[in-house]
């Protein structure tokens, strides 16, 4: 992919940050998506819009179609932190209100262009399959039931404007990305670090992983191979249990990790948000092998020791 100018939003984010300092490195041009200012006195980081950005405000539906014509492709990363609170009523509404309308908005956007980008990376989520045990999935297994599976449906399905209007759309299914900069990595260092981390649940459930520098891998690869379009399962190719897991990141850390936490406990203390932790879903990455991507960080002990080596 030679270099072009690519729009991004959720810029600031975990992936989105180090998507931008690599499309830089790259010798491509980035337009951020910026929201306007919250509070006055904002800081240079929530100002607002530079000459190089593109102004949106998803929550009262604004995108000026016109910012976004000189771009090849766009990468869509907003949406509140899935993990940030339990799930109230009002927080699961606020999940998906950050997510479904202001991806309908930016579709709709780019439809109305005369000559839209050629791409749209849209991230969605593993969370699309639901608790499925030990099956295995690929991106033509069918979705599961419950709240994020709905919501990554509804999520994908917002994008539907902009396939319409003949814009490949890539659906980057991402599974727990590994970072010790943030996501759930970064919760969990401060008890495995003093010894307290272990199993969770059972063990035995699959959780489907991926190290940020092929998080941001797969989506450029995405931008650049026309091969790629509809869902891609963004997780590392060898699936590991909570088990598995716990143990690498014991041994990335060299500490034990043998305190285990309780699926009732972990019920008590989050609600509906602890099937983050406790459902399962062995998730591999079909559509991205038989595409030729190669990853860089494949085996998770070595991805674990990278993601928390000192910086």
């Amino acid at each position: 992919m030679a270099g072009v100018i690519v729009a991004v939003s959720g810029s600031s984010g975990l992936v989105g940050s180090a998507l931008v300092t690599s499309l830089y490195a790259g010798g491509h041009e980035v337009r951020r998506l910026v929201r306007p200012p919250v509070r006055a006195g904002a800081d240079a980081a929530t100002r607002g819009p530079g000459r190089a950005d593109i102004p949106w405000d998803p929550e009262r539906g604004r995108l000026d179609p016109e910012h976004l014509a000189t771009c090849d492709a766009v990468v869509h990363l907003a949406g509140e932190n899935i993990a940030a609170r339990p799930w109230s009523r009002a927080q699961k509404k606020l999940l998906r209100d950050s997510r479904v309308p202001a991806t309908a908005l930016l579709a709709s956007a780019l439809a109305a262009l005369p000559r839209p980008p050629r791409v749209l990376v849209q991230a969605s989520a593993i969370g699309y399959y639901g608790d499925r045990g030990d099956e295995i999935l690929t991106e033509t297994s069918l979705p599961g039931v419950g709240f994020l599976p709905e919501m990554c449906r509804a999520w994908e399905g917002a994008s539907a404007p902009a396939r319409a209007a003949g814009i490949r759309v890539v659906y980057a299914r991402f599974g727990i990305i590994l970072s010790a900069r943030g996501g759930a990595l970064r919760k969990m260092l401060t008890p495995f670090r003093l010894g307290i981390g272990g199993v969770v649940g059972s063990g035995q459930q699959y959780w489907p992983w991926l190290q940020i520098e092929d998080a941001v891998g797969i989506v450029e690869y995405a931008l650049g191979d026309a091969s790629l379009d509809g869902p891609v399962n963004a997780v590392a190719p060898a699936p590991a249990t909570n088990r598995e897991f716990t143990a690498a990141l014991g041994r990335a850390l060299r500490r034990p990790a043998v305190i285990p936490l309780p699926a009732f406990a972990l019920r008590l203390a989050l609600g509906e948000m602890s099937s983050l932790l406790l459902e399962s879903a062995r998730v591999v990455p079909e559509r991205l092998r038989q595409a030729g991507y190669r990853w860089r960080h494949p085996e998770l002990d070595e991805a674990l020791r990278h993601a928390v080596a000192p910086r």
